[in-house]
């Protein structure tokens, strides 16, 4: 067991995230984080993608074990070919265990909501980058290319809200692969230091209105316009974010113009 005086270890924070530390190095770790920024990024961030995994994947753990990975015929036909067993007992240890999800996420996906499915993406990004202090965004907001570069590859016409009556100034974006195919991720950031995500990417589901939902501290206000979804993702502040969302969603729906000559200029 570590002194409550000696140096932080990076197994130390796994294990803070992990809920795992043990108390006496709780205060120790804490202080640590508080004089090392990097390593508190690097927390928030491990805190981020932990919380996108158990969003999109939690439900695999609940799942029943397929039968064809039943652990008395694995056994009977272990001498017949053990190769097999042994890959399907792997497949079940992951299964069991929760991890399953990145094996199994597609048929999981099938069977979902598309729009509930969608909102984890989108908070799954949010949380991710968000926590990101030297490289939240891949493009600032002042390169003109930003829009229709991400305007072409996602095929629709994006547009950068103007959120300032919110207090809120657009950082830039990035590009992110999505289940159905490219993801636009915009990013605002307010005077506190608090993040504000507009997501966007391609989408089946059946056009819907706004509608909320929250994940501790985090929620997002998601909405399906035509073959798009669009979700507005921050602080779990229902009233801001809804009122940040029906901004958004107004200033998108606004007609375009030099909507085609947006999304034909040349991005690099």
């Amino acid at each position: 067991m570590a002194a409550p005086d000696s140096p932080v270890t990076q197994d130390e924070l796994h294990a803070l995230v992990d809920g795992e530390l043990p108390a006496d190095r709780l205060t120790a770790v804490s202080a640590w984080l508080a004089t090392h920024p990097d390593d508190a990024a690097l927390v928030a961030q491990w805190r981020g993608q932990a919380e996108a995994v158990r969003a999109r994947y939690g439900a695999v753990a609940d799942e029943p074990v397929p039968a064809r990975f039943n652990v008395d015929r694995l056994a009977a036909n272990g001498t017949q070919r053990p190769w097999r067993s042994i890959a399907a007992a792997v497949a079940l240890a992951l299964l069991a265990g929760g991890v399953g999800g990145w094996v199994a996420h597609s048929t999981s996906e099938a069977s979902a909501n598309p729009a509930d499915v969608f909102t984890s993406e989108a908070l799954g990004a949010h949380q991710l980058y968000i926590a990101e202090m030297r490289h939240p965004i891949e493009v600032r907001a002042h390169e003109q290319h930003l829009l229709p570069w991400l305007s072409r590859r996602v095929g629709t016409t994006l547009q950068a809200p103007d959120l300032s009556t919110f207090d809120l100034k657009l950082l830039g974006g990035r590009l992110l692969p999505g289940a159905t195919g490219p993801a636009a991720l915009m990013m605002y950031e307010g005077a506190n230091g608090e993040r504000y995500t507009i997501y966007c990417a391609r989408r089946t589901a059946a056009r819907a209105a706004l509608s909320y939902s929250a994940t501790n501290d985090t929620a997002a206000v998601r909405w399906m316009d035509s073959e798009f979804g669009y979700a507005v993702s921050g602080p779990a502040n229902r009233e801001r974010l809804l009122g940040i969302a029906e901004a958004v969603y107004d200033q998108l729906a606004r007609p375009r113009t030099d909507a085609q000559q947006l999304i034909s200029k040349r991005g690099s």
